[in-house]
């Protein structure tokens, strides 16, 4: 492919992604503006992208068929909230995690919108575009590490975010929503991973989300404890539960990829942009 056309996949995204960005955040104090403009930004990172390259690669966008969404984001919302509920669940077990009542069942539904948004356009920007470019080049492993590395990098961002947290994050997120995506090669699942972990993190169980500041959600709770197990000021992202399940998880879809053979190997990935570069 040439430069050009990748260039104008990721301005045509991002420029999509910073307008709408901006309308979720402006409207997060709204739950059901939240859930609307959030729901409806989904939709349109996943339009644009399927417009932008089809029509720079000339192909079907196989990533996003129509045919597999349901099924793919059904599996990916029960994998991300079983994964959750493993992770609190042994933070609950050891008494670092408490639950003191209701809190926000407005709070909730507004974090569906502003969860789906940003599931949506992360697995877009992050496995759609940055994974999937860098894969034709490096093959999967090394895509798998790097694209974890920047995605982890990004939440440095945050008010509170830590090191140890973004390192957990490139780990338990940033690789294993790319292996789900190499080993499905579609992008509902990886996005409905998302979804449902940020969810249950913030819109259930009220902890913090990689560093984001404090969320109210479903349930009044606390956490305290050791950083360790807690995740500390990060949120349950950063807990050791979180990557040892984000482990698990990562090397069961790089089984599943290597048996569907869907690893490109590094040789094949050089040999196919050889190939395509003397092509054009």
């Amino acid at each position: 492919m040439k430069a050009w056309k990748t260039v104008l996949q990721v301005v045509v995204v991002f420029a999509v992604y910073a307008v709408c960005g901006g309308l979720v955040s402006g409207v997060k104090d709204n739950p059901w503006l939240s859930l609307l403009v959030g729901a409806l930004t989904a939709v349109v990172i996943i339009f644009v992208y399927r417009w932008v390259v089809r029509r720079t690669e000339n192909r079907e966008v196989t990533e996003l068929r129509a045919e597999e969404a349901t099924s793919a984001t059904c599996w990916g919302l029960v994998l991300g909230t079983l994964m959750f509920l493993c992770v609190i669940g042994n933070i609950y077990l050891l008494g670092d995690y408490e639950v003191h009542g209701i809190d926000s069942v407005s709070g909730a539904i507004g974090l569906i919108g502003f969860m789906a948004a940003a599931a949506a356009t992360e697995e877009i920007i992050f496995r759609g575009l940055l994974f999937r470019l860098l894969e034709r080049v490096t093959g999967t492993y090394i895509a798998l590490i790097l694209s974890g590395l920047v995605f982890g990098a990004m939440h440095l961002l945050n008010d509170d975010a830590t090191v140890a947290g973004a390192l957990a994050i490139a780990i338990e997120a940033g690789a294993m929503l790319a292996a789900a995506y190499a080993a499905t090669r579609n992008l509902w699942l990886p996005m409905g991973v998302h979804f449902a972990w940020n969810f249950m993190e913030s819109g259930v169980f009220s902890t913090q989300v990689s560093g984001n500041g404090d969320t109210h959600g479903l349930l009044d709770s606390t956490l305290s404890g050791h950083r360790l197990i807690t995740g500390g000021e990060f949120g349950p992202e950063a807990s050791v539960y979180a990557v040892l399940f984000g482990t698990l998880l990562t090397v069961c879809f790089l089984v599943v990829a290597h048996r569907r053979g869907n690893i490109v190997p590094r040789r094949r990935a050089e040999r196919a942009e050889t190939l395509a570069a003397l092509a054009r």
